[in-house]
C-alpha cells in the first residue's frame, strides 16, 4: 500500500509542476497511468526475475534479474533443470542434495525463500519432496516432522516423529515410531503412539459417531470445517452444481451407488493469502477423511468473480471450459461402456 501511495502522491506533484491544460485529456491520462502503474512493475519484478544456473561442475544455484547471485551454485539436482530456467512458485526449490551433505533420513531438497534465505527441508515422499496438500506440506527439522506453506511459513512446528498429509482437515500422528521398508515404494510406520491433530496442530479427541463426525483410523473426529458467510458463498457455486459434478465424478465408478452416497463434498482447505489470491477448494466422496478426496480441485478468485478447475501441474482451467470438456469425456466413456452403473443425468 505504500508503493501505491507513493505514486499518488507523484501525480500530485506531477500535477503541480505542469499545467495540465497544456496537454490533451487523453495524453494526461496515459501519463498520470502509467505513474500509477509504476509500483505493480516494481512489484512485478521483485516477484519475478530469479534463474537457476548451473556452474561448470553442473552445481546449481540462482540468479536474479540483474545477474546477482541469490543462492550461490553447491546443489546437485535430479530433476530435468536446464540453465536459465526461471524459478517458479513462491518459493526456490532445489531437487537434491547440497555438495558434501551426507543424505538425512526423511529429507529431500531444500526450499529458500526468494531472497536466498534458507527455510526448511521437505519431507521426503514418493521419490521427491512431499506434495502440498490442503494448502501445505511436511518438512523435517532435527528428525521431527512440521508443517510449512506455500510461502515457507510455519504453521505447525516439527516436534512429532511422524505425520501422515491432512486430509479432510485433520492429519495423523505419531511419537515413539519408526519405519521400515515394505514390497512397494513406501516404508510402513510401525510402534509408537498415535493421535490426530487439526489444521493448526492441535491434538484432537475422538468423538462418539453422529451424522456429522468424519472417520479418521476407525475413530471418530468433529466436523473440522467452519465458515464466514463469504465463504459459505463461495462453496454455494459448487453447491449449486453438485450434481453435475457427482455425475461426472461417478460415471466410471465400478458398483451402484445410492443418491446419498453418489454426491460430493466441497470445502474450503486453502484462503487468499500473500502470492495467493484465491480460495482453493476441494471436493470429497463419500468417504470424506478415509481416502476420500476425488482429486477435484478449484480455485476461486477472492472477489468470487473467477473460478478455476486446478489440474494436477497447476494449470488454471476457467470453470465452464473444464465443465463443457468434462462431460464430453464422460458421455463419451458412457457410450463406450454402456453397462456402466451410475449413469450421467440429463
Amino acid at each position: 500500500m505504500q508503493s501505491f501511495r507513493a505514486a499518488y502522491l507523484l501525480c500530485q506533484s506531477f500535477r503541480s509542476l505542469i499545467n495540465v491544460n497544456d496537454y490533451p485529456t487523453h495524453i494526461m491520462n496515459k501519463i498520470i497511468a502509467a505513474l500509477l502503474l509504476m509500483p505493480l512493475l516494481s512489484f512485478s519484478q521483485e516477484k519475478g526475475g530469479l534463474t537457476y544456473f548451473k556452474s561448470k561442475d553442473f552445481l546449481v544455484g540462482v540468479k536474479d534479474q540483474d545477474g546477482k547471485i541469490i543462492v550461490p551454485a553447491q546443489f546437485k539436482i535430479f530433476s530435468d533443470l536446464k540453465d536459465g530456467e526461471p524459478v517458479k512458485g513462491e518459493t526456490i526449490y532445489f531437487d537434491g542434495f547440497r555438495k558434501d551433505d551426507k543424505p538425512q533420513k526423511n529429507q529431500w531438497g531444500y526450499v529458500y525463500d526468494r531472497k536466498g534465505n534458507f527455510l526448511y527441508r521437505p519431507f521426503f515422499y514418493d521419490n521427491g519432496a512431499d506434495y502440498f496438500s490442503e494448502g501445505v506440506r511436511r518438512f523435517v527439522k532435527n528428525g521431527k516432522v512440521g508443517f510449512a506453506d506455500r510461502n515457507g511459513k510455519v504453521i505447525i512446528e516439527a516436534v512429532h516423529d511422524f505425520a501422515s498429509p491432512f486430509h479432510y482437515g485433520y492429519a495423523a500422528y505419531c511419537n515413539g515410531c519408526d519405519s521400515e521398508k515394505t514390497e512397494d515404494e513406501h516404508r510402513a510406520i510401525i510402534g509408537g503412539i498415535w493421535g490426530v491433530m487439526d489444521s493448526k496442530g492441535k491434538t484432537v479427541q475422538p468423538v462418539a459417531k453422529s451424522e456429522n463426525t468424519v472417520e479418521v483410523n476407525g475413530k471418530y473426529y468433529p466436523y473440522p470445517f467452519s465458515y464466514t458467510q463469504k465463504e459459505k458463498e463461495v462453496l454455494r457455486f459448487f453447491e449449486n452444481r453438485n450434481k453435475k459434478l457427482s455425475d461426472l465424478y461417478y460415471v466410471n465408478h465400478y458398483e451402484k451407488l445410492s443418491e446419498d452416497n453418489k454426491k460430493l463434498y466441497f470445502e474450503i482447505v486453502e484462503r487468499p493469502k500473500e502470492n495467493f489470491p484465491f480460495y482453493q477448494v476441494n471436493a470429497y466422496d463419500y468417504r470424506k477423511a478415509e481416502g476420500g478426496w476425488s482429486g477435484l480441485k478449484f480455485l476461486v478468485s477472492e472477489d468470487r468473480t473467477k473460478v478455476f478447475a486446478l489440474e494436477f501441474d497447476g494449470e488454471k482451467i476457467p470453470f465452464e471450459t473444464w465443465l463443457k470438456e468434462q462431460r464430453k469425456q464422460a458421455e463419451e466413456f458412457q457410450k463406450e461402456h454402456p453397462d456402466t452403473p451410475n449413469k450421467l443425468s440429463r
